[in-house]
């Protein structure tokens, strides 16, 4: 789809598509492990988990639609949410990494945490 966008710039073209699906993934996989930290007997010791993880998902679709549209971009704003979802996506990698031998859906979800976050880094430094 960015290959066949009129103002879609070649050169960013696999790392802008990286990043997208790479927060797609990871909004969902949050999504998916807040649902299962509800499911356990331990919630009460899962709440900053489920809480991350709900933020982490949003933050992550908001990062991947704005990313999706490449008409009239602002490219400080771009900048600025690509910092904001690589960081919590950094700290809520975390979070799910203390978790992680437990439940194997919080190593999971870790691992798409840390793809966005390097996809996310990935794109920082080039122009918008």
């Amino acid at each position: 789809m960015m290959a066949a966008h009129p103002d879609g710039e070649p050169s960013l073209g696999q790392a802008l598509t990286a990043c997208i699906e790479a927060a797609f993934s990871c909004a969902q996989a949050s999504d998916a492990c807040a649902d299962a930290c509800m499911a356990e007997e331990t919630i009460v010791e899962l709440r900053k988990c489920i809480r991350l993880s709900l933020d982490c998902a949003d933050l992550c679709m908001t990062t991947g639609r704005f990313l999706s549209r490449l008409n009239e971009v602002d490219g400080n704003l771009l900048k600025t949410i690509l910092m904001a979802c690589r960081d919590f996506c950094t700290t809520t990698a975390i979070e799910y990494e203390k978790h992680a031998d437990m439940y194997a859906y919080c190593r999971i979800a870790a691992e798409a945490c840390r793809r966005c976050e390097q996809a996310c880094q990935d794109l920082l430094p080039r122009p918008f």
